[in-house]
């Protein structure tokens, strides 16, 4: 059991993940990529097969595991400073996009259908703690 991987964490695409696994290989970890190369050959195929999954031996799951915790980077502005939430003033904020609108979602369907990335996303933040979801201020 404890020569088997598992996996840690998911990444959508594969610079994110060798990030990490240099981490953790600096720490005496063994880490293992799953679906890095099929990602790299075709970006737009990360979300059909569940992004590139990060494995270590699961007798250092939970090293790892407290290893990516400690150096997970949140939204940060222009200046280096942490993006706090309007809501419950905390700095663990998360950028993510959304398809909410028509020309989003056109965007989306025509990448979707002549394989290219979409031209038009719309970017929100999402605080961990509260789930408040808020606009990025431009």
């Amino acid at each position: 059991m404890q020569d088997t991987f598992v996996t840690i964490a998911r990444y959508p695409y594969s610079t994110e993940a060798q990030i990490a696994k240099g981490r953790l290989e600096s720490d005496g970890i063994e880490v293992f990529l799953r679906d890095n190369l099929a990602i790299d050959t075709d970006p737009l195929v990360s979300q059909a097969i569940g992004g590139v999954k990060l494995k270590v031996l699961a007798k250092d799951e939970v090293q790892a595991r407290a290893i990516l915790q400690s150096i997970k980077a949140y939204s940060v502005d222009d200046e280096g400073n942490p993006i706090v939430c309007p809501n419950c003033k905390s700095e663990h904020i998360e950028m993510y996009t959304t398809i909410t609108n028509l020309k989003s979602l056109m965007s989306f369907l025509i990448g979707l259908l002549f394989f290219t990335l979409p031209f038009s996303t719309r970017y929100q933040y999402k605080c961990e703690d509260c789930n408040t979801e808020f606009p990025i201020k431009d």
